[in-house]
């Protein structure tokens, strides 16, 4: 088999896989202060991880995403990269990261495979930065994008989520930061994952289109047609070679092309960020250990739960529970 096709038709060739739920940082939007982390027999292991991630290579993915958590803080990730990424049929092994690592690590990731990394950043201020993450990192993680945009990756991008009354003072401040370190940046609206007790997520809600008519006060904004694989938005911005985007579960739902599905860290393939859809696959690994077959049979059966798409509601309690860090981003 070739190719995973949901039962929408939509081609999944794209793994976002997620090596730890553990991170160095408690971000307001992501956990609770005093948030549990999974014991590390829950967890799969990178051995287990790189045996799946070849797995769906076999079965047509192209793409890969490493995830956390803070995927970096994980012991002897550098190996698991590396094995993914030279995995023949791959086409690009990227990682999602706050940053705080890269400034030791960035030279080897690119030795490893890694092609391109979203590193996330909300505000450019040190004060402001301790009380969005809860944690004095602001420069380590300044110096890791320093580090990174040294090295030849094919790109390098911000993620930022906005929150109202919180950082949206700083949208065009972080964009001239990266543009002009050559970097894009995605500006992303807050996913109503996990119960948090920090700020109300209705009040602090700021949709994408008012990022980009912020925005369009200074830069000439043209929509792009180009596309990485997940579901980033798009706009060239006149005078940069680099690009704006925007991720928008709410005010622009991006079910239609959804072509991903998550594997957590406890080794639940997930069918949906915004569902409950999944199969636990560690029990197949576990069981079966080796068992290419059986775990390419799982995958497809697990496929067939893959729904339509996602109904956030960020005026209700949230009926996912698990936060952001446990799934992966």
């Amino acid at each position: 088999m070739s190719e995973l096709i949901d039962p929408f038709g939509r081609k999944i060739d794209y793994l976002r896989i997620s090596v730890t739920d553990r991170c160095d940082f408690r971000c307001t939007y992501c956990m609770d202060e005093d948030v549990s982390f999974l014991a590390r027999e829950h967890i799969l292991s990178l051995e287990e991880i790189v045996f799946v991630a070849q797995t769906f290579i076999a079965m047509g993915t192209k793409r890969i995403r490493i995830t956390g958590g803070e995927p970096l803080v994980r012991k002897n990730i550098l190996w698991a990269i590396e094995q993914i990424a030279n995995t023949p049929g791959l086409d690009e092994l990227t990682i999602t990261t706050n940053g705080s690592q890269l400034a030791k690590m960035a030279p080897a990731l690119y030795n490893a495979g890694v092609s391109r990394i979203n590193i996330s950043l909300d505000t450019l201020k040190a004060k402001r930065f301790y009380q969005l993450t809860r944690r004095d990192k602001f420069q380590q993680v300044i110096d890791g994008i320093e580090s990174a945009a040294q090295l030849p990756f094919k790109r390098l991008k911000l993620n930022s989520v906005i929150l109202k009354g919180r950082n949206d003072d700083e949208i065009y401040a972080l964009a001239e930061f990266a543009l002009s370190r050559g970097l894009d940046i995605s500006y992303i609206e807050e996913m109503p994952l996990g119960i948090i007790h920090d700020h109300d997520r209705a009040a602090t809600y700021m949709s994408s289109d008012d990022v980009i008519a912020n925005l369009e006060q200074t830069y000439r904004l043209t929509p792009s047609t180009m596309k990485t694989g997940g579901p980033t938005r798009y706009y060239q911005v006149e005078g940069y070679q680099n690009r704006i985007g925007t991720i928008s579960p709410h005010s622009h739902n991006f079910c239609d092309t959804c072509n991903r599905v998550r594997l957590t860290a406890e080794g639940r393939l997930l069918l949906c960020l915004g569902n409950e859809h999944s199969k636990d696959l560690k029990s197949l690994l576990r069981s079966h250990p080796n068992d290419h077959q059986l775990l390419r049979d799982g995958i497809i059966e697990a496929l067939a739960l893959k729904p339509q798409q996602h109904h956030f509601n960020l005026d209700e309690t949230p009926q996912i529970l698990r936060f952001m860090s446990a799934t992966g981003g």
